[in-house]
C-alpha cells in the first residue's frame, strides 16, 4: 500500500529569505512584498506580523497604515523555488521518491521505507527535528493519499500548535473507512485544494466540512459545483488516482549506505563510492541488467546534497569501471562538515546478457563501437558530456544538412546504418562556405585551375567531379526552386598536396557569372 508523507512549511518564504541572509537583523514585524496587478501587496508575513493582523495578499498601503513599523523586503519567488528543489534533493535520505509541492510543500512516498526509522511516527519526528535544526518550520502528516496528507498537514488543528508539531498520521486504510474517519470528516473544505470561489459557494449552503460533502449525492453535487469538487474529494479518499511529479522518478535500482560517523577525507569518499557501486552492480548482475546512467549523491551533515552524474556509451555493471569513472571527479566535491550517507541510483537500465568469448576473440583486438566505449566514457567523465560528441549522418543530399552533432554516447548510427561510401566528402565542413576569388578555369563548365582563398593563391594539379546537388524542392515548394541553387562539387588538389572541396553555384549563364566556394578540406 502506498503511504504519502506531506511536509508543509507555512513560513517558507520568510525562513528561506532569512537563511539566505544570516547576518540580516531579525526585526519584527516582517513581511515580503511584490508587485501584483500594478499594486504592491504582501506575499508572505512572519508569525509576529500575522499576529498583528497582517496577511498575504494585503495591500502594502493598508499594511503600513495598520503597522507603521513594518519591516519590508522584496519577495524572491525564484530563489524560494530553487530552495524547495534543494530541500527535495535533501529529502532523498528519507525516500527516493520526492515530489515538490510548490510553493512551500513536499510529498514523499514512504511506502516500504518507514520501517528503517522504526515506524512512520519516528520517521516524521526525525524529519521535523532536522528541519527545526536548520531553522525551518515543518508540519507533517502521513496518509494513504497525497490529498489526505495535504489536508491533514494544513488543517486548522495543526496550525493551532507550536512551530514544530507532532506529526498527524492517518492509519492505513483510513481514507477508505466507512463512515469517514473523524480526522478527515472534521476538516474544512479548504483542505481539498479547491479554488476560493468554490469554497465560498459551498459555504453559502452550509457545506464547510469534508464529512458533509462525502455524505451528499454525487450527481447533484457535480451538477451544481462542477466535477473539480468531486475529483478533489475522490483523490483525498483514494477513489481517484493522483500522479505526483517526482523530482527523481522512483527506481528499484538504488543503493544507499548510512555511516555511523561523518567522514570527509578523499580516501573515505573514494571507498564509499566503490562500496555503493559494488552493492548496486551486484543487484544489476543478479537481474541480468546493465545501466547507461548513474547518479552518486553524498549527503552532508548540514543537509546540502552533493551529486555527480555519470553517463555511459553502452550499458554496464562492472563496479571497478564505474567507480574509476567517478573517482577523478570526487576531488571537486566539498564535503562540508562531513558526509553522513551516500546513495547511488541507476537509470536507463537494459538487459545485459553475459557473453561467452572463445580463444580467438581473446587474442584478436576488439573492433567496432565496443572498442571506443571505454575511451568515450573516460573523456565524458573528465570533460563533460557537451564537450565530447560525434557526427551522425542524416538523410539529405545537401552537405550542411546531411550531418548533425550528436552525443558521443548515442547508440543509433544513422538512417542507413553508416556513412555513404559512394560519395567521399570531408569529415569536417567549414561553418559556412567561403567565397573563392580570382578563379581561373579553361571553360566555364570545367573545374578551376587557380583561385585565391584567404589571401593565398592555390594552383590546382588534379580535380575530380562534378557531384551535382540540386535544391530540395520538397522543403519549400517546387515553384521556389531556381537554377542558381544548383551546386557542382569538385575534389581538387593544389600544388602543395592539399585536398579541397569546392563547388560552383548555379548553371553557366552568359548573363549571370557563376561563383565558386570552398566548403571543406580533406585530411
Amino acid at each position: 500500500m502506498s503511504r504519502i508523507l506531506c511536509v508543509w512549511s507555512p513560513n517558507w518564504a520568510i525562513e528561506t529569505w532569512r537563511r539566505r541572509r544570516p547576518s540580516a537583523p531579525q526585526a519584527e514585524p516582517f513581511a515580503l512584498a511584490s508587485l501584483s496587478r500594478g499594486l504592491r501587496v504582501l506575499t508572505a508575513v512572519s508569525p509576529q506580523a500575522a499576529a498583528a493582523g497582517l496577511f498575504p495578499g494585503q495591500g502594502l498601503t493598508d499594511a503600513r497604515a495598520l503597522r507603521p513599523d513594518l519591516v519590508l523586503a522584496e519577495a524572491e519567488p525564484g530563489a524560494d523555488a530553487r530552495a524547495l528543489e534543494a530541500l527535495a534533493d535533501w529529502c532523498v535520505r528519507f525516500s527516493p521518491a520526492v515530489a515538490p509541492d510548490p510553493p512551500d510543500g513536499l510529498f514523499l512516498d514512504i511506502g516500504g521505507v518507514s520501517h528503517l526509522w522504526g515506524g512512520e511516527a519516528e520517521m516524521a519526528a526525525d524529519l521535523a527535528a532536522r528541519l527545526a535544526r536548520d531553522g525551518l518550520t515543518g508540519r507533517i502528516a502521513v496518509a494513504d493519499t497525497a490529498g489526505a496528507a495535504w489536508a491533514l498537514a494544513r488543517s486548522p488543528a495543526a496550525a493551532a500548535g507550536p512551530q514544530v508539531l507532532a506529526s498527524r498520521i492517518l492509519e492505513p486504510g483510513g481514507t477508505e473507512a466507512q463512515p469517514l474517519a473523524p480526522e478527515l470528516a472534521g476538516l474544512p473544505t479548504t483542505a481539498l485544494r479547491l479554488e476560493p470561489a468554490a469554497v465560498e459557494r459551498l459555504a453559502r449552503l452550509g457545506l464547510r466540512r469534508i464529512g458533509q460533502l462525502a455524505g451528499l449525492p454525487r450527481a447533484p453535487l457535480a451538477k451544481r459545483f462542477g466535477t473539480k469538487v468531486l475529483l478533489r474529494l475522490d483523490q483525498a479518499l483514494g477513489r481517484a488516482p493522483e500522479a505526483l511529479a517526482f523530482r527523481r522518478p522512483p527506481t528499484p535500482w538504488f543503493a544507499r549506505l548510512d555511516l555511523a560517523e561523518p567522514v570527509s577525507a578523499p580516501e573515505d569518499l573514494a571507498r564509499l563510492c566503490r562500496d555503493a557501486t559494488l552493492r548496486l552492480c551486484a543487484r544489476l548482475e543478479a537481474s541480468g541488467r546493465g545501466a547507461r546512467r548513474f547518479r552518486l549523491d553524498f549527503h552532508r551533515v548540514d543537509g546540502a546534497p552533493v551529486g555527480l552524474e555519470l553517463g555511459l556509451s553502452r550499458p554496464a555493471r562492472d563496479p571497478d569501471r564505474i567507480a574509476r569513472l567517478f573517482l577523478p571527479r570526487l576531488e571537486s566535491l566539498d564535503p562540508g562538515f562531513g558526509i553522513e550517507a551516500v546513495s547511488l541510483q541507476a537509470a536507463e537500465t537494459e538487459v545485459l546478457a553475459p557473453g561467452q568469448s572463445d580463444l580467438a576473440s581473446l587474442l584478436e583486438p576488439v573492433e567496432g563501437p565496443e572498442a571506443l566505449a571505454p575511451l568515450i566514457d573516460r573523456l565524458t567523465a573528465r570533460l563533460g558530456a557537451r564537450r565530447v560528441w560525434r557526427s551522425r549522418p542524416l538523410a539529405s543530399h545537401v552537405p550542411e544538412r546531411s550531418v548533425h552533432r550528436a552525443a558521443a554516447r548515442e547508440a543509433q548510427a544513422g538512417p542507413a546504418g553508416g556513412w555513404p561510401a559512394w560519395r567521399p566528402r570531408p569529415l569536417r565542413l567549414l561553418p559556412r562556405p567561403e567565397v573563392l576569388e580570382a578563379v581561373i578555369a579553361l571553360t566555364p563548365d570545367e573545374p578551376p585551375r587557380q583561385f585565391r582563398w584567404r589571401g593565398r593563391v592555390h594552383r590546382i594539379r588534379l580535380a575530380e567531379g562534378p557531384e551535382r546537388i540540386g535544391a530540395e524542392w520538397w522543403r519549400t515548394g517546387i515553384e521556389a526552386v531556381r537554377t542558381d541553387q544548383v551546386r557542382d562539387y569538385y575534389r581538387v588538389e593544389d600544388q602543395d598536396g592539399a585536398r579541397l572541396w569546392v563547388f560552383r553555384s548555379g548553371l553557366h549563364d552568359h548573363d549571370r557569372p557563376v561563383r565558386w566556394w570552398l566548403h571543406g578540406l580533406f585530411g
